[in-house]
């Protein structure tokens, strides 16, 4: 969490965070969200105008008679990028404070050149974007990356990926701060989805969800509890694919077998087509790939089961029974209000989400689907650049905490001790004497140096 050293600092960051979070407020209406004073707020509101981060937006209806002036963050005063990637493709855009793109980078993902040649891809598509935007680099207030497989999203880093093989603890975070100079954040792409389909898509900032990822790299799933992103103990929670389904089932990629991805996923479902193709099987799907098996892709046996191809129909079929019997597990476990699927999806149609929402609710618990909502997501590939995005955005409005002392955050040497001249000694503690005792028996008086010596009899005070 990020920290600010001043009382005024924290409540500038509460102020733009209110105005991010809520829109164009007045300063009564600031006021009744934040419980800020009305006149730090007009002090700070004041700061914040001069320097460009709030703008006035017109004049809003108002409880108090007249009407007040609304306050709105200048999109113009900063802008954050936004960059993910997969073993297809890596796409780069730039977005201003009010989610709106401004440029988007998109190109097949380079994998001849190993690490080193994605990394250079990525730097490249990143400055490509902020030019194509006509923004100042020095706008940047923050950049997301996503990639696919396994993220340490604490440490910034690709653990592994089962489809991009030379990626492994590539601390990417580092990489970005040091070539941009501003934080940077990296995610797992379901989860930047979700949190994209949140803001801007389907899920219409519902603070329980559940988002699903379908692609040809695999199931994975975002999920977004209390409107707080799932991570786990190691940042790998959402593993949806490698849930187990049948015990001894087909192998997965993971190692495992009988996994959902591995039976249910977009490269199950090529392979199952081509398989039924050359066993002599008629399929629509034949066409869309140019009358070559081998060209047959998820997607176009989706679209053939939209259109009634009956063999598209049966293996569609299938794989949405073992979607929803993995939904159903996630809705027992986590108890969402809304789950979303992949937009792909919807290339099947809406039998296909019929067919989920049918299996999930006879196969979840009564209360738990009571009201949930099951649809396709609003967002296509731009998802991506828009979770990653998002995600800057959201680190950049964060409400820091107020900076504690720094022994309590990292290790230091205390100071040496010091003996405090008014502290008492405590229970079994001999006081400090500063003359030695007399010797036992010797008829001198004992004198107590520590203590004041006691007055003279009057009769040798002097008159």
């Amino acid at each position: 969490m990020k920290h600010v050293d001043t009382k005024k600092a924290h409540d500038r960051h509460i102020i733009e965070s209110t105005i991010h979070r809520y829109g164009a407020l007045s300063r009564g209406e600031i006021h009744d969200l934040t419980h800020l004073h009305p006149s730090d707020i007009s002090r700070l509101v004041r700061e914040l105008i001069v320097e460009g981060k709030l703008i006035e937006a017109g004049r809003g209806e108002s409880s108090r008679g007249r009407k007040q002036v609304l306050l709105s963050l200048n999109e113009e005063h900063g802008f954050v990028a936004g960059v993910g990637f997969d073993d297809e493709s890596v796409l780069a855009g730039i977005m201003d404070l009010h989610y709106k793109m401004r440029s988007k980078i998109q190109e097949p993902t380079r994998l001849d050149a190993g690490a080193e040649g994605l990394i250079e891809q990525l730097l490249r598509c990143s400055k490509q974007a902020i030019h194509e935007a006509g923004v100042d680099p020095g706008s940047l207030r923050g950049i997301g990356v996503t990639g696919s497989g396994l993220i340490d999203s604490r440490e910034g880093t690709v653990v592994m990926s089962s489809t991009i093989n030379f990626l492994r603890h590539i601390t990417l975070r580092r990489v970005f701060e040091q070539e941009f100079g501003v934080p940077t954040l990296v995610e797992n792409l379901s989860r930047a989805k979700a949190l994209a389909e949140r803001t801007l898509g389907a899920a219409a900032m519902a603070e329980n969800m559940i988002y699903v990822e379908y692609g040809k790299t695999g199931i994975g799933a975002g999920i977004i509890l209390d409107g707080k992103v799932l991570h786990g103990a190691c940042s790998f929670a959402g593993e949806f694919g490698h849930t187990l389904m049948i015990e001894g089932g087909p192998a997965c990629r993971c190692g495992s077998f009988g996994c959902l991805e591995a039976i249910a996923g977009a490269a199950a479902l090529e392979s199952r087509i081509r398989k039924a193709v050359r066993e002599g099987s008629t399929s629509q799907a034949m066409e869309l790939a140019g009358g070559d098996a081998d060209q047959i892709t998820g997607w176009m046996v989706l679209e053939a089961a939209h259109n009634g191809d009956k063999t598209s129909l049966a293996l569609v079929e299938q794989i949405a029974t073992y979607l929803a019997l993995g939904l159903a597990n996630l809705v027992n476990l986590f108890n969402p209000a809304v789950i979303v699927l992949d937009q792909r999806l919807s290339l099947a149609g809406p039998a296909l989400l019929d067919q989920i929402v049918k299996v999930v609710r006879r196969q979840a618990l009564n209360h738990a689907t009571q009201n949930l909502r099951v649809c396709f997501g609003n967002l296509g590939i731009e998802g991506i650049v828009l979770g990653a995005g998002s995600m800057a955005l959201e680190r950049y409005f964060e409400i820091p905490a107020l900076k504690p002392p720094r022994f309590m955050v990292e290790a230091v040497t205390p100071p040496a001790r010091r003996q405090n001249p008014l502290r008492r000694p405590g229970a079994g503690e001999v006081p400090r004497r500063t003359a030695p005792r007399p010797a036992s028996g010797s008829g001198t008086k004992r004198e107590h140096p520590e203590l004041p010596a006691p007055p003279p009899a009057a009769s040798q005070r002097p008159l």
